[in-house]
């Protein structure tokens, strides 16, 4: 069974998705489409901007969206999947790929979603780090003795948790991760504090968009960072990805789950090969 996965924010590169624009006529229109509904052209920002550019968050999101979608439904026929997964902002691009949402909606619930987080972050300072070397279930308990918000955001791969919370909370909770033996506890070069409560004002805000957008029942279930389960009610879909911004990216469970479910072939669809290196450590 082939299962495709969508990246999400730290993907991007400059350049990314000019060859696609040059060498199919339905990945130029789609891309048209988006400089059409955003007001502005992400295209240039995507094919000619610098790295600095792309790292702005009303850029970001909508750009590795893009390239992510537009990627697999070049494939035409040949996008068959039998179940799909996206981290974190890559949900957007695995629901839209597999039929759950129509390409402009969620274009524009990944630009809605873009504001409402950089808005919470100028508003409600937070950051991130990135722990190596120790197990779930103690990254968890470390956060829990700390002062302060810090929980444990990101489940990427075993012995590869992010933090994320209070910038005191989380310095405070790196000096504790080393103690406890990480081989590295690293706070990141981010601004906000991405899937902790800090990101409750941008959840509620996104609830409004969300919805107001149209879901449909998708062609093959889709694993969620919630719960890491299979879905494919459009009610628990809008549910989840509600909750994703506040709740962990459980993306070792995702793709155990997969795995368990049948899952013998992952093809990673967007810009860069990050999660098929995660994959490949889960696996």
């Amino acid at each position: 069974m082939k299962s495709y996965v969508f990246p999400g924010q730290g993907a991007q590169f400059a350049g990314m998705g000019k060859d696609l624009y040059e060498t199919s006529e339905l990945a130029a229109g789609l891309f048209r489409k988006a400089d059409s509904i955003l007001g502005f052209s992400i295209t240039k920002v995507m094919f000619e901007g610098s790295d600095e550019d792309l790292k702005k968050t009303e850029y970001t999101q909508p750009a590795v969206f893009l390239h992510s979608v537009i990627s697999a439904l070049s494939l035409g026929e040949d996008f068959k999947p039998d179940m799909v997964a996206g981290h974190s902002l890559g949900e957007f691009s695995a629901l839209v790929a597999c039929g759950a949402l129509s390409f402009e909606d969620g274009l524009k619930l990944v630009c809605a979603r873009a504001k409402a987080m950089q808005k919470c972050c100028d508003s409600v300072p937070g950051t991130m780090a990135a722990v190596v070397g120790l197990k779930d279930e103690i990254v968890r308990d470390v956060c829990s003795q700390c002062d302060g918000i810090v929980v444990a955001a990101n489940f990427n791969c075993p012995g590869q948790v992010v933090i994320s919370g209070e910038k005191s909370a989380v310095e405070a909770a790196c000096v504790k991760m080393k103690e406890a033996g990480a081989r590295r506890a690293l706070v990141l070069a981010v601004n906000g504090a991405f899937h902790s409560p800090l990101m409750e004002p941008a959840r509620e805000e996104l609830a409004v968009a969300i919805n107001n957008a149209e879901f449909h029942v998708p062609v093959c279930p889709v694993y969620q960072n919630t719960d890491a389960r299979p879905h494919t009610d459009p009610r628990e879909i809008k549910e989840n990805l509600l909750l994703q911004l506040t709740s962990s990216v459980r993306w070792t469970d995702s793709v155990r789950n997969m795995i368990a479910d049948g899952a013998t072939e992952f093809v990673e669809c967007g810009p860069g090969q990050v999660l098929t290196g995660l994959i490949a450590k889960i696996r």
